[in-house]
């Protein structure tokens, strides 16, 4: 489904040049979690920007379904954010104001769907999530877990191929945070639906069918044949 080929990006600071993608491949396939584990700047969020066709490599390909996300037009590209991709990141950027069901249903609010049908759409991944009977709450009324898993329905709202998820653990404490990821990895596999995660919570590496570890734009080794559960660990900020 998704597919890197040596894909390099590098970014300029002044006379510094950081390789944000040092020449990475790797694949994703439907029905399949793939982690990317390493500490702040060695980039992950590059890799899922550039999959999700908001950033374009200096070199290399980013496939999906074998189309070049980067040669897609603008129109193009809009199109398989808003139907192809769910994207779920660390902050939950819920609206204050708004209930949990509405919060899920944004994507489809946005698309023009209306609202009475967006809800019904969407009130079934609230159930799917556990938040079945809190779809009137407002973000101020849920705890940080609860929030998270109205992204996770909203990411989920269109029904994507893939999705794509930086950091989703990172404001959680590590209850939560494990329960937010067995609920990614049973959606991925029930769902047939290829999740690429970026993460420095070594909690994830339990989850994931691959992972890997990535450091300084290069994927230095895949978990866990090469470094045991406890090196890893001892990696993490």
């Amino acid at each position: 489904m998704l597919e890197l080929r040596e894909v390099v990006k590098t970014y300029t600071s002044g006379e510094e040049h950081i390789h944000a993608a040092a020449g990475i491949s790797l694949t994703v396939a439907a029905g399949e979690f793939v982690a990317l584990y390493g500490p702040s700047g060695s980039g992950k969020t590059t890799l899922l920007l550039l999959a999700a066709g908001i950033l374009h490599p200096d070199s290399g390909d980013v496939l999906f379904d074998g189309r070049d996300v980067a040669r897609m037009s603008n129109r193009e590209t809009e199109t398989y954010r808003l139907q192809q991709l769910g994207i779920v990141f660390q902050s939950f950027h819920l609206i204050p104001g708004a209930s949990a069901i509405d919060n899920a249903a944004v994507k489809l609010l946005g698309r023009g769907t209306a609202r009475r049908d967006a809800r019904r759409r969407v009130q079934p991944w609230l159930d799917r999530v556990g938040l079945g009977a809190k779809g009137t709450r407002h973000p101020a009324k849920l705890s940080a877990g609860e929030r998270q898993r109205v992204a996770i329905a909203r990411a989920l709202a269109n029904d994507p191929k893939l999705l794509l998820a930086d950091e989703p653990t990172g404001n959680l404490d590590s209850e939560s945070g494990r329960a937010v990821l067995g609920l990614l990895s049973e959606i991925c596999h029930s769902q047939d639906l290829g999740v690429l995660l970026a993460t420095h919570d070594p909690a994830a590496l339990d989850f994931a069918d691959r992972a890997f570890v990535l450091r300084d734009g290069k994927l230095t080794d895949q978990v866990p044949e090469a470094l045991p559960p406890g090196q890893i660990a001892a990696d993490a900020p």
